[in-house]
């Protein structure tokens, strides 16, 4: 008896490129309380990064890593180089490329099913050091090319402790109220995201500060613009610890 052989399937088209970006609209983590260049912005450059590297089959930690490396370089420069106008594109293009890819990252790994805690943690604690980082290098930057009063440089340093204090608050919020039962806030999916919201916590966006830096060749127009970013995010700081402080006395025991 003849066995007759069907021919095999063909395989399955490849994913296209903007079938992953359409995918990737449906893995994002809610905008409530996100700041407007982050919200807008951002998660958008996140997003066509993560599909790049989607594409090229990197993994979630991979582009952390990149992002960690455009990070660093930016910050670097700010450190080692005299300030001029080619200097602080090149610092605020090397800290917006990175920003993205610190979106991206989380992007990827929820496309592909899901993040793990290691790359989780890898990501926060690259997170960290960029937040206290980047101040200290305007400071070094400053001291060492600057002509400018002394006293000038308590602001990179003041910038440095609010910086680190509400990154560690925000963490602190998120770990308490999901030990506690309580979704966090980019978990909230009820309530519809405030587009007024996001532009007045705009002064606290990182990504507004990656900016900024474009001004790094006019240090003392830069200095002024970064002066006033870092009062905002203090008064920020000031107003939000007293609403969290509340909010953690009404989290269930």
């Amino acid at each position: 008896m003849s066995t007759v052989l069907e021919p095999a399937a063909p395989p399955a088209p490849a994913e296209t490129f903007r079938q992953t970006l359409a995918r990737l609209s449906g893995a994002q983590k809610g905008a409530l309380g996100a700041p407007a260049y982050s919200r807008f912005v951002n998660r958008k450059l996140g997003r066509v990064l993560a599909a790049v590297a989607f594409h090229l089959g990197l993994t979630p930690n991979q582009v952390t890593a990149v992002s960690a490396v455009f990070s660093a370089t930016g910050i670097a420069t700010l450190a080692l180089v005299a300030p001029s106008w080619p200097m602080g594109v090149a610092v605020a293009a090397c800290l917006v490329l990175g920003y993205a890819l610190d979106a991206a990252d989380g992007q990827l790994a929820r496309l592909r099913g899901g993040g793990s805690p290691a790359g989780e943690w890898l990501d926060h604690m690259v997170d960290a050091v960029k937040a206290s980082s980047l101040h200290l290098a305007v400071l070094v930057g400053l001291y060492r090319f600057a002509d400018l009063d002394p006293a000038w440089l308590l602001v990179p340093l003041g910038y440095c402790v609010v910086d680190a204090v509400l990154y560690f608050g925000t963490m602190l919020n998120d770990a308490l109220r999901a030990q506690h039962g309580v979704p966090i806030r980019s978990k909230q999916r009820g309530e519809r995201p405030s587009v007024v919201r996001s532009l007045l916590v705009l002064p606290t966006d990182y990504g507004l500060l990656c900016c900024v830096f474009v001004l790094f060749g006019a240090p003392t127009v830069f200095l002024s613009v970064y002066t006033a970013l870092f009062v905002a995010m203090a008064a920020f700081l000031a107003l939000a610890s007293v609403k969290w402080f509340r909010e953690m006395g009404r989290l269930p025991r």
